[in-house]
């Protein structure tokens, strides 16, 4: 299939596995660029078997005999589409030279081995770029390339610890908790994918590929925001407090007669519009400005739960609409992909599996409009590929191309 987008003349070859470089490649085929993935014939991505849950070739969809053969993991599905497969084992002189075929043609290189592993394949930055000066090389680490610790494998609930993360999520400051999706993984992706886009772009004045490097540890320091400078700046260790923000109130989840719902009054008209139009005293002694409300959070809490007590969730979250206080109520995984605000989005996508038919899959998060307000989002996108799928036709392809 033919793929469009901004980044349709861009050739990505993928040796990454596990799910921060996956994602950024995934990120880029998106956006239409073609994305080789080299997985080793020996099982392939690590994420083919991380399960359950599984697929299987079923009529049904969602069962099958509990045997490796023809499975694909969940896992493995929500960060491949748009890519294609060949199986290599780069110790091997044949599919060496397959790789570095591919490598010579390649527009960008993403890798996220430990430091040293492909220098010690004789794969290393330099040679590489010798091979292909436009080269542009993407390297994703657990916590650097260099420094101290620099050799660290990663994972992502490691990284989400070690980077602070877990310690200004949970109830309490004695109740860390790691965030609900590989957030620390996802984050070095995106930020990887970011830094391959000015690399690109850079490359079209100077004629020569760059390195980016980003790591998990890097890239979740890089989404500290507030919490950052309050440590650089005022000196303040940010801790864990539940659902509620540390520097706006009332802002969080509160409980009302049948259930919670959440609010985000975020500046002082926010607060006199909520306080009118539920009967309060916006001026109340000591509550009165957003500094007084924060250093005062569970007064401003008891409050505000005091008046929601009575009300339902449906029934409030429609008064809060009213007067103009923004609000919602937490949904569960299947309740926002049943959501038809998701599916306008175009963040639920179609696609034909090779084996396990037709798939469901999130979408991409960015839709393209031209000046004239006409959509040019792609809308075609490829099934995450079996393990070597495409191997033959690449092959005939780089042959086609000498």
């Amino acid at each position: 299939m033919t793929r469009n987008g901004p980044l349709s003349d861009v050739l990505v070859l993928d040796l990454s596995r596990a799910l921060a470089g996956p994602h950024a490649t995934m990120m880029m085929g998106d956006l239409g660029a073609r994305i080789v993935k080299v997985e080793t014939p020996r099982g392939g991505d690590d994420t083919r078997g991380w399960g359950p849950p599984f697929r299987w070739p079923s009529d049904d969809g969602h069962t099958g005999e509990p045997a490796d053969e023809g499975r694909e993991s969940t896992y493995f599905l929500s960060a491949n589409r748009n890519k294609e497969s060949i199986a290599l084992d780069l110790r091997g002189d044949d599919d060496r030279a397959t790789f570095l075929a591919l490598a010579a043609r390649a527009d960008v290189l993403v890798e996220n081995f430990r430091t040293g592993v492909l220098e010690r394949l004789g794969l290393g930055i330099e040679a590489l770029q010798e091979l292909n000066p436009r080269l542009v090389v993407l390297s994703i680490t657990g916590f650097g390339h260099d420094g101290p610790e620099g050799g660290r494998a990663g994972y992502d609930q490691i990284a989400q610890g070690e980077a602070g993360l877990m310690s200004i999520t949970g109830s309490g400051p004695d109740d860390p908790q790691k965030v609900g999706t590989p957030i620390s993984d996802i984050l070095a992706g995106m930020y990887g994918a970011y830094g391959v886009l000015a690399a690109l772009h850079e490359r079209e004045s100077t004629g020569v590929g760059t390195v980016v490097r980003t790591s998990l540890l890097a890239a979740t320091v890089g989404v500290h925001g507030f919490q950052g400078t309050k440590w650089t700046i005022a000196g303040q260790v940010g801790r864990a407090i539940g659902n509620h923000h540390p520097s706006i109130s009332p802002y969080g989840l509160f409980r009302c007669a049948d259930g919670a719902v959440q609010i985000a009054v975020g500046s002082e008209g926010l607060w006199h519009d909520f306080c009118e139009g539920f009967g309060l005293d916006p001026d109340t002694e000591g509550i009165a400005t957003n500094p007084e409300r924060a250093g005062d959070r569970e007064r401003v809490i008891a409050l505000v739960e005091e008046v929601f007590a009575d009300w339902k969730a449906a029934d409030l979250l429609e008064r809060l609409s009213v007067i103009g206080i923004p609000a919602g109520k937490v949904r569960s995984i299947d309740e926002v992909y049943e959501w038809d605000q998701t599916r306008s989005q175009g963040l639920l996508i179609d696609v034909e599996h090779s084996t396990l038919g037709p798939l469901t899959l999130p979408g991409p998060p960015l839709r393209f409009f031209a000046g004239d307000g006409d959509e040019r989002t792609t809308t075609e996108h490829l099934a995450p590929p079996t393990l070597g799928e495409h191997g033959d036709a690449i092959r005939a392809w780089l042959e086609e191309d000498e």
